[in-house]
């Protein structure tokens, strides 16, 4: 899951203490989406979410295991705790590599954490409905995805994603850099096939799963502000409860919850939670460097048309494949390296003795060693 796992702490220290000392807060959550399949003969199996979150709890690992849309598939999300980026990171690294063996132990055959669960369920939307199930009974693919929430705090602690366009310049900063970067969200084969589940298996009705990058507050790189993405109201909080304690009175707090929202990631035992944070803050880094000159508004482009993802992760005859598109790339390393310098000129510990390192050039050549090998990681198997 994360090959170099002293650089990418050492990267993610050096960029929170950059965002620190620009004056913010950066808040990074994850979501991650996975299956679970029980032996035959259980006649009714069930996951007992409520004794997996109190072993979260006990580690003190800031999420939470909730039942998701189809049989079996689970969700882990994270808390909003406070917890810094690089603790974000951390505990989906551990919740990732406790589920299998939490889950055995409630009889569970195996834990998939994987872009695609081949044949996972049965059955279809009824028409016009999002969660009646008709009764013709055929095999759906499931898509499993891992998302990633990003906003910033100001030094009063105030959202800033709704403050003189600085959400839709991230936004923006996102779309610019997820092509070359699909790599760190994709890493593997069965991810890219992920994309292309509603198109290739007539699975539009059952899946929501994106295709392409795409912005908006629908888009595979959504801006949450007053809207979610189902068009529901966000941030809303009971104010008055009846007898039942069901809300009478609702305040609409939608600053406190808004965010850039990353969908294009896909779950894999592959996806590194260091890494994606990481690319995360710096696209953080670029749009705060804006906000502080005053200038999201001038810089917002005035129309965004969707851009394809790959269809492979290497080897493409065109280069038009995830491991070509991120080593021809330099905006990482080189953010990167811009953070590095910047906190290396005010002679700040514990990073000033870092001068010279490249520690953007170092994480771009470990990542693109693990695809070195001639074999394609986790081919499908259709």
């Amino acid at each position: 899951m994360n090959s170099n796992n002293a650089l990418t702490r050492q990267i993610l220290q050096l960029l929170q203490q950059h965002i620190r000392l620009l004056g913010f807060t950066p808040l990074v959550h994850f979501e991650l989406e996975g299956c679970c399949r029980f032996p035959k003969y259980l006649a009714n199996p069930k996951i007992n979410f409520a004794v997996i979150n109190a072993k979260f709890k006990a580690l003190g690992i800031e999420g939470t295991l909730v039942p998701e849309y189809w049989l079996h598939q689970w969700e882990y999300v994270s808390d909003f705790s406070g917890q810094t980026p690089l603790k974000e990171a951390q505990n989906l690294a551990y919740a990732m590599s406790l589920l299998p063996q939490w889950f055995a132990e409630q009889g569970v055959e195996a834990t998939l954490i994987k872009p695609v669960i081949w044949s996972g369920d049965k059955g279809q939307l009824a028409q016009s409905s999002k969660n009646i199930f008709s009764h013709e009974n055929r095999a759906v693919h499931i898509p499993n995805a891992v998302q990633i929430n990003i906003s910033a705090l100001d030094a009063n602690g105030n959202n800033i994603i709704c403050d003189h366009g600085f959400g839709e310049y991230l936004q923006q900063c996102f779309i610019e850099t997820s092509l070359a970067c699909c790599l760190l969200y994709m890493p593997e084969a069965d991810a890219f096939e992920r994309l292309a589940l509603k198109t290739k298996y007539g699975l539009d009705g059952e899946l929501c799963s994106p295709t392409d990058i795409s912005g908006g507050h629908q888009g595979s790189i959504a801006l949450y502000k007053e809207l979610g993405k189902h068009n529901q109201p966000m941030g809303l909080e009971a104010v008055l409860l009846d007898q039942f304690h069901q809300p009478l009175v609702s305040e609409h707090n939608w600053q406190k919850t808004a965010r850039i929202e990353h969908r294009l990631g896909a779950s894999s035992i592959h996806y590194d939670p260091y890494l994606n944070v990481i690319y995360a803050l710096a696209n953080l880094i670029d749009a705060l460097d804006i906000y502080q000159q005053g200038r999201c508004q001038e810089m917002l482009k005035v129309q965004q048309t969707e851009q394809m993802l790959p269809m492979q992760l290497k080897g493409s005859s065109n280069g038009f494949d995830a491991v070509t598109l991120f080593k021809e790339s330099d905006w990482l390393s080189e953010r990167i390296n811009r953070s590095q310098q910047y906190i290396n000129d005010l002679a700040l510990e514990p990073v000033k003795s870092m001068i010279n390192t490249d520690l953007g050039g170092q994480l771009k050549r470990s990542v693109l060693a693990k695809f070195s090998h001639p074999k394609t990681i986790n081919e499908p198997v259709l």
